[in-house]
């Protein structure tokens, strides 16, 4: 059985999508894409062949697109965005490498993962070759405060992925811990993104500081439905199993507030299932975590936590000028949030 989030004047709404922000920055992004794969090129066959694999999976590229976004509503009008977009999508990409290893996991956007096909080790370092790229791409770009940004960015990410390791199965794990590792795994590049845009715009301090505040709201927002529709049927629509985050224990938002709100027997389940992982082969018990997660509206007030952030980020980009980028920049805080209908 899977959860639907249903409120009804969600349905009544056009779905807010990407297309706007995507048409907006369509011929930054194809340079963007070729030096992503100029930039991945070796001697070394397998770091082509393995990083090409993650990149085919798809995505939606969607920090190389704030990055975009953010440098031409400060008025940049140069090319400096296009390494520095490829830069941050070469962080995101080593990011999911190294995640899929520590994960174990098998499936990365419905395909095999890289250490699937080629094993841990060879993505690991493939991963580590994709940073080192990243950082060559912010060197050549000669700007300190670039290199700052994002190399500070790179380092939060990592102290991310090690605060998840100490919160991994621990049902114990409270909304604020659970929060700062959601700012440091995946906010900080969405605040990093977007920021850089304003630093090669040459726009004053306080854009600066609004861009990165709607990246770290965003990004904040957008892992949380994440969460959401790991264990939504929305996810089923989309052609996606349900559950992985359950089967592999990680404790996430909707599980923290079932673990709150239910009573010793239900608590005893979590226990059970996630930090000990002994989960029924049968399915049985990803049903009753549903069954659980839909009697205490967790999925619904975990997507009412995402609206909040998403308001922040609204808020933030309230200094600049009405445009259809600051439009389309908006609306891609909606198609984040609205991706759990």
């Amino acid at each position: 059985m899977a959860v639907v989030v249903d409120l009804e004047e969600e349905r009544e709404r056009k779905a807010p999508s990407l297309d706007a922000l995507a048409a907006l920055v369509a011929d930054d992004m194809a340079r963007v894409n070729e030096a992503i794969v100029a930039r991945m090129h070796s001697p070394v066959p397998l770091i082509p062949q393995l990083a090409g694999h993650i990149v085919a999976a798809g995505g939606k590229r969607l920090r190389p697109m704030l990055t975009l976004a953010a440098a031409r509503l400060c008025g940049h009008a140069g090319q400096r965005h296009i390494p520095l977009a490829a830069c941050v999508e070469f962080i995101h990409t080593a990011t999911l490498l190294h995640d899929d290893v520590v994960d174990e996991s098998a499936l990365r956007r419905g395909l095999a993962s890289a250490n699937a096909v080629w094993g841990n080790k060879a993505s690991v370092l493939v991963g580590d070759f994709l940073f080192s790229r990243a950082f060559e791409l912010m060197v050549e770009d000669g700007s300190i405060r670039i290199l700052a940004i994002l190399s500070h960015a790179s380092s939060v990410i990592a102290e991310g992925e090690v605060l998840q390791l100490a919160t991994a199965n621990d049902t114990t794990t409270g909304e604020d811990a659970y929060l700062d590792v959601v700012r440091a795994k995946t906010a900080a590049l969405f605040a990093a993104a977007s920021r850089i845009g304003a630093v090669i715009g040459e726009r004053p301090k306080a854009e600066e500081e609004a861009l990165e505040s709607y990246g770290l709201n965003l990004g904040i927002a957008f892992q949380l439905i994440d969460d959401v529709l790991d264990y939504s049927a929305r996810q089923e629509k989309l052609g996606k199993a349900i559950g992985n985050d359950f089967q592999e224990g990680k404790i996430t938002l909707p599980v923290i507030l079932a673990f709150r709100r239910g009573d010793d027997d239900e608590r005893e389940f979590w226990r059970r299932t996630l930090e000990r992982l002994e989960q029924a082969a049968d399915g049985s018990d990803l049903r009753r975590a549903l069954d659980l997660l839909e009697r205490h509206r967790c999925l619904a007030d975990a997507v009412r936590r995402a609206r909040h952030y998403g308001e922040i980020a609204k808020d933030a980009l309230g200094i600049f000028a009405d445009s259809p980028l600051k439009a389309a920049l908006l609306g891609c805080v909606d198609f984040s949030i609205e991706r759990a209908y």
